[in-house]
């Protein structure tokens, strides 16, 4: 500065000094009037507030400063094009990314909405009380946002007998069940299906079967057999019961297996018998020539009807009778003289040994009833008869015992 002044003389230093100020100032003035005159605009995003200060003429130009680009689903309180006055208010929001995914199914929206209650509102998207919903209702909006939503169904768990309608999502059996407190023992053999494990789908029913295993025991009788002894002190055809018979049982043990009440299997477990005690008959054996000699008389007698021999008619008889039935496996039904017995399963017909009583002759069995005898058999041998009935069990019934005997012709 020293070596400038000393080149120029002080008055003409003097004069660039103040033209030097005079520059100052005029910049400084026009620097104040631009500021003055520029507008004041409040410029409100996404809710906060800031005012702003510009010279420019239009909205769009006001954002192009802020460095705002408004895309197509903001929303801008004023148009793009309309001037800037001093003192306006603009609000701007930025649109924020929704994806919404229902079932599965996205679908992408753009929203303002501060919450997602007002979005979905919005959008007329609505739900019950049993769909299942990732975010609460009253939770903001942000761009990004992903919902999911699981829409509910109904569903019919079948529990043995009972049937229960409950609401379903996307949730397993196991968890469903757990949903609708129905008890079940994993350990146990219920059969559930779908499995625990398998996701519930629409239109699918879920059943339970209850399974339970019980102990049942059952006692049987076991019929005693009759023992017949030959006794030489007893007239032939004379019975006399030494020693009563004894049914034996046998107990059995069961395990039962039951679906929903109803038994599906049975599995003998255990099998305990007691035998059963025979009943002894002693059987006489011992010969009455007399009565023996009647009965001979009276097979010939018989014999002779028709040639002028006298008839036997009245005669009274002991006898041992046994019982048969047609009804048997292989039986052919017809008797020695013909009769049908298995067409007529009710008929008195007496099997006997023609040489005692002929065929054809007409009787009266002690305990069975008028009978003709009509059949014979190579067991059937003296003093024995055999009685027709119509089944097994009667013949059974019957069993063997000592009878008279009476000839009606």
């Amino acid at each position: 500065m020293r070596i400038f002044s000393k080149l120029m003389p002080a008055s003409k230093m003097k004069l660039v000094i103040s033209g030097i100020g005079v520059m100052a100032l005029l910049v400084f003035s026009g620097f104040v009037l631009f500021e003055a005159t520029k507008a004041e605009v409040v410029f409100a995003k996404d809710g906060k507030e800031q005012t702003v200060n510009t010279h420019t003429n239009t909205v769009e130009g006001l954002l192009d400063e802020l460095g705002i680009t408004v895309g197509e689903h903001d929303v801008l309180s004023h148009d793009l094009e309309q001037l800037i006055e001093n003192g306006m208010k603009i609000n701007y929001d930025a649109a924020k990314e929704v994806v919404v995914s229902i079932d599965g199914k996205e679908e992408t929206y753009y929203t303002t909405a501060e919450t997602i209650e007002a979005f979905l509102a919005e959008e007329n998207l609505s739900f019950t009380d049993h769909d299942v919903m990732s975010h609460s209702a009253t939770e903001a909006t942000e761009d990004g946002l992903h919902i999911e939503v699981s829409t509910a169904y109904e569903v019919t768990i079948h529990d043995g007998e009972q049937a229960k309608k409950v609401w379903a999502t996307d949730e397993t059996v196991g968890e469903l069940l757990a949903k609708a407190q129905v008890r079940y023992d994993q350990n146990s053999a219920d059969k559930i299906e779908p499995a625990l494990d398998a996701k519930v789908k629409k239109g699918n029913d879920i059943s339970i079967v209850r399974v339970t295993e019980e102990e049942e025991v059952v006692t049987e009788s076991l019929a005693f057999d009759t023992e017949k002894r030959e006794d030489d002190s007893l007239l032939k055809g004379k019975e006399e019961v030494i020693s009563e018979g004894k049914e034996g049982t046998v107990k059995k043990v069961y395990k039962v297996t039951k679906e929903n009440g109803k038994e599906v299997d049975r599995e003998l477990m255990d099998e305990e018998v007691t035998d059963s005690v025979n009943r002894v008959v002693a059987v006489g054996t011992k010969e009455e020539p007399k009565q023996e000699a009647n009965l001979v008389t009276l097979a010939s007698t018989k014999s002779d009807k028709g040639t002028g021999g006298t008839s036997s008619s009245g005669k009274t008889v002991t006898m041992t009778a046994s019982a048969f039935t047609a009804s048997c496996s292989g039986c052919s039904g017809y008797t020695a003289t013909g009769i049908n017995l298995k067409a007529n399963p009710n008929k008195k017909v007496i099997a006997v040994d023609p040489s005692v009583i002929p065929l054809g002759t007409k009787v009266w069995v002690e305990g069975y009833g008028e009978a003709i005898a009509g059949d014979s058999g190579g067991h059937i041998k003296g003093n024995r008869i055999d009685v027709h009935v119509p089944s097994k069990s009667a013949a059974y019934s019957w069993g063997v015992k000592t009878v008279q005997v009476k000839i009606l012709d």
